[in-house]
């Protein structure tokens, strides 16, 4: 843990942002997420997360390039689909949306003999998963939610109020919308540390819990794994849900953040603030921050060879080749 201290605390003196919460809630303004919390305003949060969700699996800029060409799905559409009493038992409610099924290519659905008359694949997005998850956190909202997502966040956080016990409220939160269709827990941390800390902050618990998300991507896995952090651990996994279980990237990001008082950077910071850190990293790393830990730096057949990394002479510098290699992708604060 000494030898991951030491890495990351050198990391977030050389790529910490500490603009970062300003940057955010200035970010939730311009979205129009501030008011849209403060009204209770259900069908702009949703608009403004499936946003969020659509950059999934894909360069940001192929996506907002996609969704500026052809648009994207709506509270107010799906609303209006589902009013006309569609005849597909799997969009009657949220408890019965399950193996829907469609492919946007083949234009196949696990019902085929109501594919006709099917709202769900007339939404233009850009692939047949994204529709299903739009019709899926939809019902969430509106059936488990009581269609005010705003309410539901805070009456999931009320039996946690004054706990210091993060990683139940965080739970409370992330536990009921991994069962809403295609979003991961990646997904999750992103939307909601947005959501929280920046539209949320005058919310009892908001901003705390939000500060304490840990969104783990290619970039992020693949430093702790370079580094020797996950191996020096007895941590390692490959990338992906696991990052996220007991032992994985979120935990061991969590359990440095807590070592290191992020006040030093910005007395205005939560003295533990692992959003801050896991940024950090991920700003290290991505090509259009300080492009230093990346596969474009990097040959990943062998030991990285960058003597001009500050943290050269301390990192393991162990081999990615193991691992099936996957594209290293993230986006802005925002949403990463």
């Amino acid at each position: 843990m000494k030898h991951a201290q030491s890495l990351v605390r050198r990391v977030c003196d050389l790529a910490g942002q500490v603009t970062c919460i300003d940057d955010l809630r200035h970010d939730a303004i311009d979205a129009g997420l501030v008011a849209a919390v403060e009204d209770h305003d259900t069908p702009a949060i949703f608009d403004w997360l499936m946003r969020e969700v659509s950059h999934q699996g894909i360069s940001d800029a192929v996506a907002d390039g996609y969704m500026d060409r052809h648009g994207n799905v709506t509270w107010a559409a799906i609303a209006a689909s589902l009013a006309t009493s569609p005849r597909c038992d799997k969009l009657h409610g949220y408890w019965v949306f399950t193996d829907c099924r469609y492919h946007k290519g083949f234009q196949t659905c696990a019902a085929p003999d109501q594919f006709i008359d099917c709202p769900l694949p007339r939404h233009h997005l850009r692939n047949g998963r994204l529709n299903q998850t739009a019709y899926s956190l939809f019902l969430f909202i509106r059936d488990i939610a009581g269609g005010d997502i705003v309410g539901w966040i805070d009456r999931q956080l009320a039996d946690h109020a004054g706990s210091t016990n993060l990683a139940a409220a965080r739970a409370a939160l992330v536990d009921p919308l991994r069962h809403v269709y295609g979003i991961s827990d990646k997904v999750i941390a992103m939307a909601l540390a947005t959501l929280l800390m920046g539209a949320g902050a005058t919310r009892p618990g908001w901003f705390e819990v939000g500060a304490s998300f840990i969104a783990v991507d290619t970039l992020v896995h693949n430093f702790l794994v370079r580094t020797g952090i996950l191996d020096r651990l007895a941590a390692g996994h490959p990338y992906g849900p696991a990052c996220y279980r007991p032992g994985g990237c979120a935990d061991v990001l969590i359990g440095i953040a807590a070592t290191i008082d992020a006040r030093r950077f910005n007395p205005g910071f939560p003295k533990v603030f692992p959003r801050f850190v896991q940024h950090a990293i991920w700003r290290y790393c991505a090509q259009s921050c300080f492009d230093i830990c990346n596969g474009n730096q990097i040959d990943d057949r062998g030991r990285c060879t960058n003597m001009w990394c500050q943290l050269y002479s301390r990192c393991d510098r162990l081999v990615l080749h193991a691992e099936p290699k996957k594209p290293e992708k993230a986006a802005v604060l925002s949403s990463t």
